[in-house]
């Protein structure tokens, strides 16, 4: 709500205690002649004149409903800051006070939903699984383009491949980091193939090598076509949580605010 400025005619308006409880009557109403006359006990004539005060002053106006004999009368935003004037700090409270949810459901989505940061796929010429970084993508499709891939950055043996093993491999060459600067442990990076199977940490992708008897190319076919490193970054479930927190502590002063702000000031 804007600054309110008291010029003369609105002071002239606010020296009668008979415009100030015409003033009160229509806090939060929309009234008609005669329910105002009821409520304060004028008789039309007096009432009319004090409101054609109120209106000149601009603290009351005055509505007629088109097609309609009927007229009422409301406040104008002037009249209920002049009766309410933490009006706008409320709802700037208010405003501050969802957009603070509203973050902390944007970083909590972000925790939940995880970032891709890199891709394994099977290398058929080494009988290796190459392990690619991957650019920021949010998208597997996009990150399956190789527009969106960097170069390599190591190839891990097949035999007993574990996810441990490829967890490691990857934070051992780009170290990954978290919103904070946090590193972002090996047991936090979760590997999942394009058809939505998840492997837990410590698990076997393929079987290995059995003495030397299984060929490689059976080895390469059991291998997922592609496993994509996700990674949840505890700091921003605590931004998240930081961000909710927020919001029902200024949740709470907003309503607190709002109640008391309900009592006219004049």
């Amino acid at each position: 709500m804007p600054k309110i400025t008291l010029d003369m005619n609105t002071f002239k308006a606010l020296a009668s205690d008979t415009r100030l409880d015409i003033l009160r009557t229509l806090d939060g109403n929309k009234m008609g002649l005669k329910d105002i006359s009821q409520a304060t006990k004028l008789n039309k004539a007096t009432l009319h004149e004090h409101l054609s005060k109120l209106a000149e002053a601009g603290l009351v106006k005055k509505k007629e409903r088109e097609g309609h004999k009927w007229v009422y009368y409301k406040l104008t935003w002037k009249g209920e800051g002049l009766l309410h004037p933490e009006n706008s700090r409320i709802v700037v409270l208010f405003t501050t006070t969802f957009l603070s949810l509203f973050l902390g459901i944007v970083f909590l989505v972000q925790f939940i939903k995880g970032k891709i940061v890199a891709v394994a796929k099977p290398f058929i010429e080494t009988g290796e699984m190459t392990l690619l970084a991957a650019e920021d993508s949010d998208s597997i499709i996009q990150l399956a383009d190789p527009r969106f891939i960097k170069a390599p950055i190591a190839q891990v043996p097949l035999q007993n491949l574990t996810v441990s093993d490829l967890s490691n491999t990857l934070n051992t060459n780009i170290g990954l980091k978290g919103a904070f600067g946090n590193a972002i442990s090996d047991a936090k990076i979760e590997w999942t193939s394009l058809n939505g199977k998840t492997f837990t940490y410590g698990e076997q992708i393929i079987d290995g090598v059995k003495d030397g008897t299984e060929p490689l190319g059976n080895e390469i076919s059991s291998l997922p076509q592609s496993i994509f490193a996700v990674v949840h970054d505890p700091a921003l479930q605590f931004i998240a949580i930081a961000f909710i927190v927020t919001f029902g502590i200024l949740f709470t002063m907003a309503l607190w605010r709002f109640r008391k702000n309900k009592i006219p000031k004049l």
